[in-house]
């Protein structure tokens, strides 16, 4: 009965979007506040609708109904309660069930909390993510419908896929779609600014939290998967350029041109048009990665969809959210008035430099992701373009965005002092530099390409330092005056300073990992030693243990470290007794300076168990700089000026008596 009620309310759902969208734009070109509130409360009932519905079939997979297809194809009753419930979103069905969610959210909190918007402007708003839902909640209930019956119902399911199974990729999903979702929101402002044709500072003031909260989680998402990809998959690495992987990485690289670009908007009241222009192609990238997961041109544990029926339908999505916003775009943007003019050496300039970089480099990574699978499409040749690619097109214009990172903030609006901007970053240049010679002096192998990453990090965290100094006028005014003045910084410029630094770190431990990984294979006996860096590992033999729901074969180390006491370590292969499917679980030792990683393989009684050793180089502050860039934007969202109110009122008819 529940999970009738859950289809019930789903339909209800998209009878409610449907309405949303009708008194959104109806209401807006009217200018009828009685029909924009009926958009606002449709948008709060199409939530809960598809929230009650989302919690229906989550209620099917805790209590194990077998009788729903959904629930006896993806669990399984001996799976513990956190990967039945999380079992829920991973699979097909379920995922865009949390896709819509999601999407209903965003929708719900700009009906909810947008009360400093002009209401036309928020009705076409809330009339634009209707249409969105419209699409994917007719997607879900046509070719996807998670509460299909099975008459008469199984015994018990066939289980989860085990590499689902693990705490990093039950969270991974529903964070990276608040991300990937989000951007849903600035791809509705802009639609609804291009047909009221008017951007300005106020436009760019109220789609920055929003850019910036779909930002922030989206960061988050992809780390949580490169993450749970270095501890799980056992091949030691943390990414490997799969199309799945650039399929978030595409709309994250737009993303943060927008988030930045939207800054001048708001500054100086420039790349409007170009701003609008980078709001359609964040979520078309979104939805590009949506259609590459879920329609099936892909294989990937990340990916669920094989019918055709249902990548076609979700192409006719595609085509239909960015054809039509392109299409408005090109009509309406031409109309839109100028910006202020402003000198190449200049913030603005900056921010131009680092929007055509990013925009570059994302162009990069779709045209090697998409290009084989057209070649496919034409010609039937299946090719692959690995990482060889994608490290000389991507990280070329890479360095150079970070190097401009440090100066740009120094730079004044309209027009720079590059020399003063350089000027006040010498301590800075001396102090990378002096890093740069002595690693190329002294790090042996791929020297100079490590001793550069490594400057550039240096210099991208001696630029937010340089700032932050000339922020607070340091060594210019007295201590106690610059500590006013540092308290008075606003949040905004504290989260950007703390994502910029992020990134700073984020390069180190991805340059020392690339560069200086050490990677040994041996075949060792019980009680057999080996060395790797300044660690002798002792292979101490194995032993099986039972889990939930699955068989371990576990491999018992010893390690002396030779400056530290001995610790043990363990890694193992588990098997699951429902799929008979085999998964690796690492042996990892976190350190500071980088982790040792043990990874077990084949076990043969003559020769020995095999056992891959690796020595990871500042692995965990690729992890931390994310972390840093993630806090950095959600710590701006806090920012009071994101929450005050409308800096110009816009004035709307007084409410009509219903005809």
């Amino acid at each position: 009965m529940i999970v009738e009620l859950g289809h019930f309310t789903l339909i209800l759902a998209f009878v409610f979007s449907i309405t949303q969208a009708a008194f959104g734009f109806a209401g807006a070109a009217a200018q009828r506040i009685d029909w924009i509130s009926a958009a606002k409360i449709a948008a709060l009932v199409q939530f809960l609708f598809t929230a009650l519905a989302f919690a229906a079939l989550t209620y099917a997979y805790v209590i194990s109904d077998f009788s729903v297809r959904n629930v006896f194809e993806n669990s399984h009753t001996l799976k513990p309660l956190i990967y039945k419930i999380s079992g829920v979103w991973g699979n097909h069905e379920g995922s865009m069930l949390l896709w819509v969610l999601v999407l209903a959210l965003f929708g719900a909190a700009v009906a909810r909390f947008g009360s400093n918007l002009p209401s036309t402007l928020r009705a076409r708003v809330l009339g634009v993510q209707a249409l969105i839902g419209i699409a994917f909640l007719a997607f879900i209930l046509a070719t996807s419908n998670p509460f299909e019956r099975i008459v008469p119902a199984p015994a018990d399911g066939q289980g989860l896929n085990p590499l689902l199974q693990d705490p990093g990729l039950a969270l991974h999903p529903p964070i990276l779609y608040v991300g990937y979702v989000g951007f849903s929101v600035a791809f509705s402002f802009a639609i609804a600014a291009l047909i009221e044709g008017n951007i300005d500072a106020s436009w760019a003031r109220w789609v920055r939290p929003w850019t910036l909260l779909a930002w922030s989680f989206l960061t988050g998402g992809i780390a949580l998967g490169s993450w749970w990809a270095y501890y799980e998959l056992g091949w030691g690495g943390w990414w490997y350029w799969d199309p799945v992987e650039n399929a978030s990485l595409m709309p994250w690289l737009i993303g943060t041109a927008l988030l930045h670009s939207s800054i001048v908007v708001e500054k100086r009241n420039s790349l409007k048009s170009w701003t609008i222009l980078l709001s359609i192609l964040t979520f078309a990238l979104s939805l590009i990665g949506t259609f590459l997961v879920r329609s099936g041109v892909l294989t990937s544990v990340h990916t669920f969809a094989t019918d055709p029926d249902r990548g076609v339908f979700i192409l006719g999505i595609l085509c239909l959210a960015i054809g039509g916003g392109l299409t408005l775009y090109a009509w309406r943007a031409p109309h839109l008035k100028g910006g202020r003019l402003f000198h190449p050496i200049s913030r603005e300039g900056g921010v131009l430099l680092n929007n055509l970089l990013l925009t570059t480099a994302a162009a990069t990574v779709f045209l090697g992701t998409i290009y084989p699978l057209v070649l496919e499409v034409f010609n039937g040749s299946k090719i692959s373009v690995g990482p060889p690619y994608f490290n000389a097109t991507f990280v070329p214009l890479m360095a150079p965005l970070v190097a401009a990172l440090a100066v740009g903030p120094l730079l004044g609006w309209k027009r720079g002092d590059i020399a003063g901007a350089l000027s006040r970053l010498k301590a800075t240049a001396v102090t990378a530099i002096t890093v740069f010679i002595f690693i190329a002096w002294t790090a042996g192998q791929n020297s100079v390409w490590a001793a550069l990453g490594i400057f550039l990090a240096v210099w991208l965290a001696g630029g937010v330092i340089t700032e932050l100094g000339k922020k607070i006028s340091l060594g210019r005014r007295s201590p106690m005056e610059s500590w006013r003045r540092l308290i008075k910084i606003p949040r905004s410029s504290w989260g950007m300073s703390l994502a910029h630094f992020g990134l700073a770190v984020f390069i180190i431990g991805a340059t020392g990992l690339s560069f200086w990984k050490e990677e040994k294979i041996v075949l060792m006996q019980a009680s057999e030693t080996t060395e790797i860096g300044d660690y002798r590992v002792t292979f101490n033999g194995l032993r099986d243990q039972k889990g939930p729901n699955y068989i371990a074969r576990q491999a018992l180390f010893t390690v002396q470290h030779k400056d530290k006491e001995k610790f043990n370590m363990t890694a193992e292969k588990r098997r699951y007794s429902v799929s008979q499917q085999e998964t690796t679980e690492a042996g990892i030792k976190n350190g500071w300076l980088g982790d040792l990683y043990v990874v077990i393989g084949t076990n043969d009684d003559k020769n020995g168990q095999t056992v891959r050793i690796y020595l990871m180089p500042l692995v965990g502050w690729i992890w931390m700089g994310v972390l840093m860039m993630v806090f950095g934007g959600l710590f701006s969202l806090t920012d009071r000026r994101f929450r005050i109110g409308v800096p110009e009122s816009r004035k709307i008819a007084e409410p009509s008596p219903a005809e």
